[in-house]
């Protein structure tokens, strides 16, 4: 897929992102809310669909659409097709758009995550920023993250790793020392974070509900020694205090 929308420009990221589509297997609603976090990147499923069959048929399109530069309208009208030929409503623009929207990112995010950590790469890149789209759509914990750069093994990006949210539109991009030194911008070392001023309470800042992990990794175990102790608390507490 060569969309700019999403921006699958790289040959690596492309085919990083097609095999992760090709990867996942399809689960029932039930069968993925069963799995552990950081398990549910090797799954993939669709809600208000039960049939194997039809999440199999969801899940091809989607690599397909990754694979040949297909459009959000091709995706639906095939789907759509296959959907009322075989007595399924078919989807509504927005639904289609959450799908195949999401799917796309997941997968190019993911692609873009194995060039950001090759050995190589991540020797002359060390540190990540985190860009939203820089728009009035851009939700307020999403919005908290702009331009927060991290040291690239930062734990962080176990838990903001885009996509965060359904239809999310944020991204990583990897930096040199240089560029962050020129940038002026500090290395931050904690979760973006309010503070409820009549408590003194510190409220940590997280993705949207079910999207707290990061798809391209199988699991995680971040070393959290040396980590700020408010990150290591909440990362622990986000956990359940494992």
């Amino acid at each position: 897929m060569r969309e700019a929308a999403y921006g699958l420009t790289g040959d690596f990221i492309f085919k990083e992102a097609v095999e992760f589509l090709r990867k996942k297997k399809p689960l029932t609603a039930a069968e993925y809310k069963a799995l552990d976090s950081e398990y549910r990147a090797k799954a993939f499923t669709v809600s208000g669909y039960t049939s194997l069959e039809v999440l199999q048929k969801f899940l091809d399109e989607l690599t397909d659409a990754c694979e040949n530069g297909k459009t959000k309208k091709e995706f639906m009208d095939t789907m759509n097709d296959f959907l009322e030929r075989n007595g399924y409503e078919g989807l509504n623009p927005f639904n289609a758009d959450v799908i195949f929207r999401t799917n796309m990112q997941t997968a190019y995010n993911a692609g873009h995550y194995k060039s950001m950590t090759n050995p190589t790469t991540k020797k002359l890149r060390p540190y990540w920023k985190y860009v939203t789209a820089g728009d009035g759509e851009v939700r307020e914990s999403h919005a908290m993250m702009e331009g927060r750069i991290y040291a690239a093994d930062d734990p962080i990006w176990n838990i903001w790793y885009p996509p965060n949210g359904y239809r999310c539109r944020c991204s990583v991009v990897s930096l040199t020392k240089s560029q962050v030194e020129r940038s002026g911008e500090p290395v931050s070392r904690e979760l973006p974070y309010d503070v409820d001023y009549s408590t003194g309470e510190v409220l940590y800042k997280y993705p949207d509900k079910g999207f707290s992990n990061n798809p391209a990794k199988d699991t995680w175990k971040p070393d959290l020694s040396g980590v700020d102790p408010n990150l290591k608390k909440a990362f622990k507490e986000r956990e359940g205090g494992k």
